[in-house]
């Protein structure tokens, strides 16, 4: 039997596997993790076949997808090399860590690529930022497309982009904003359902209407904000108050992290 194998049972492999199973992949999938009670919980849940053997969970890929945190990467690489050398796509999913240095970690004939896919992949609708390494064939590259294109969006990016899209794209963007924005709405009157009800559709549904309609973003926001209006009153403060500088703080402070992650 050959698998899409994982190596890491933490969140992202479990919201993979689980929109993975939603679309209908029925491929095998084997994950390989040191704690029992995380394997068991997938197994339960999503059908995976659990290996708590290292060895045996690598040969029996055709994929294999390295799901652990960044600094543990180095280490588990280290473990794999010891016994491993045959031709395999492995897909990383830690953040910071280059190509380069994946590729140094198991040389060839191993193939690398690098995938970024959001926790919303679990609902099917996700995004994933792609980057490959040399050597990969061109069914080689179709088959990780197609394994997270079954889960949401795919984006083929240079490396050089990808910590900026790290820190861009995830959901946790959406879960801060609605949690600050309902925070604010209760501590002006609102009761706290309500709140949600309002902050969810001014952030959910305004963005959904951009994406499915055919404005450009500056009209919209000006279609929201009519001058000397009540919205209008609302941006001007937040873009006085540093909102802008602020959210570009962060996405910095973010970079810094995954340049930290790199050097591990």
């Amino acid at each position: 039997m050959k698998a899409t194998v994982f190596l890491g049972g933490g969140r992202i492999t479990s919201a993979l596997v689980a929109g993975l199973r939603l679309a209908g992949y029925e491929h095998p999938i084997v994950v390989h993790d040191r704690h029992s009670k995380k394997l068991q919980e997938l197994k339960r849940r999503h059908r995976v076949i659990v290996e708590d053997d290292l060895r045996k969970a690598v040969e029996l890929a055709d994929l294999l997808i390295v799901a652990v945190r960044p600094n543990s990467v180095h280490e588990l690489l280290k473990e794999i090399t010891e016994h491993f050398r045959r031709r395999l796509t492995v897909v990383s999913l830690a953040a910071g860590i280059p190509l380069s240095k994946l590729q140094a970690g198991l040389g060839w004939p191993v193939r690398w690529a690098r995938a970024m896919p959001s926790p919303v992949c679990r609902s099917g609708r996700g995004l994933t930022a792609l980057t490959f390494g040399s050597g990969l064939s061109h069914s080689e590259r179709s088959i990780v497309r197609n394994l997270f294109a079954s889960v949401g969006a795919v984006m083929e990016i240079p490396e050089k982009q990808f910590d900026a899209f790290t820190v861009t794209y995830s959901s946790s963007h959406g879960y801060h904003a609605l949690a600050a924005l309902a925070g604010a709405a209760e501590a002006i009157g609102l009761d706290r359902k309500t709140a949600l009800m309002a902050a969810a559709h001014a952030l959910a549904d305004g963005i959904a209407a951009w994406r499915a309609g055919n404005l450009s973003l500056p009209k919209l926001l000006k279609e929201a904000a009519t001058p000397g209006g009540i919205a209008e009153a609302v941006m001007a403060d937040l873009d006085q108050a540093g909102y802008r500088r602020i959210v570009q703080n962060g996405l910095r402070a973010g970079i810094k992290r995954a340049q930290q992650k790199a050097n591990v």
